[in-house]
């Protein structure tokens, strides 16, 4: 069975027939798609002009859990299965989370450049940062990631709120989504890309925001208005940002966020860690175990 890793990586797994295609080259897509039966998608759109081109294929399988990049109901017209691996890059998008949380608190962007430029003593009062214990931090999302969040944030002596689709009553921790972005000193965003989250984090949504609150994002960049953000970061409403996704991918160097000192960005990399790459693989392996022996699939989304 011919499986296409659509990622710059080479990747063999024994008795599996793995090829592989950087995401930027095209070219090379289209010379694979034909014989290819299994895709492992990571995060180039995969859109119904592609499965045009690969009459073999069989399943989708997304490399993590957004699938907002692949085009669904053209999977189904098609009769081509779709899964994805929930759970599996929690641990690392928490952890990159906290890190940006605290990078953008201690100013690390600034002076990481102050200091290359001999210019990082005496530090500029101005500058000072803060302290995770003592503020209160929102996330918008209760799943596994923002679990995972939240227990890290409470050791360190943070109080944390959360808003879910769901409501939670039985948990004190849960608010209202306005209500959580009045209370909190930093919002972390760990919610999917839908028609409904598009643009939630709007200019009058970041306006709930106290005055210098610091913004995170981890989960599609699309979910915050880019163009509200810069200007709530530009006028001093907003203190700060941590931004590992953005509306367009791969960011551009135009990018307005890009040239704000405030600001510390990273390239859609949370997830990638040599521990969620181990655990990927073995989820992937499986479904194409279980494909072959026309078995229910993990994690089946369509």
């Amino acid at each position: 069975m011919r499986i296409l890793l659509h990622y710059d990586m080479d990747h063999s797994e024994p008795g599996l027939d793995v090829v592989s295609c950087p995401e930027e080259d095209d070219e090379r897509l289209y010379e694979l798609l034909p014989e290819t039966e299994v895709l492992w998608h990571v995060l180039r759109p995969f859109t119904a002009a592609d499965m045009d081109r690969a009459p073999k294929l069989r399943l989708i399988q997304k490399l993590g859990t957004g699938v907002n990049t692949i085009d669904l109901d053209a999977a189904t017209e098609r009769g081509i299965a779709v899964a994805n691996m929930p759970g599996q890059n929690a641990r690392a998008v928490a952890e990159t989370s906290l890190l940006l949380m605290l990078a953008a608190l201690r100013r690390v962007v600034t002076f990481d450049r102050l200091t290359r430029e001999g210019r990082g003593w005496p530090a500029n009062p101005g500058l000072v940062g803060g302290e995770i214990a003592g503020r209160t931090v929102g996330l918008l999302g209760g799943g596994e990631i923002a679990g995972l969040l939240r227990g890290m944030l409470e050791a360190m002596g943070a109080r944390v709120l959360f808003t879910s689709r769901t409501p939670r009553p039985d948990d004190p921790a849960w608010r209202e989504l306005d209500d959580l972005l009045r209370a909190s000193d930093i919002v972390s965003v760990h919610i999917p890309l839908t028609d409904e989250t598009h643009h939630l984090l709007d200019e009058r949504r970041l306006a709930l925001l106290p005055s210098g609150a610091v913004v995170v994002n981890t989960a599609r960049g699309a979910v915050i208005d880019e163009a509200a953000l810069v200007e709530a970061l530009t006028s001093g409403q907003l203190g700060g940002a941590g931004l590992d996704v953005f509306e367009e991918e791969p960011v551009k160097a135009a990018n307005p966020l890009l040239a704000l000192d405030n600001v510390v960005v990273m390239p859609h990399v949370a997830w990638v860690t040599t521990e969620t790459w181990q655990r990927y693989f073995a989820v992937a392996t499986e479904n194409v175990r279980r494909l072959a022996a026309g078995e229910e699939l993990l994690h089946r989304v369509r």
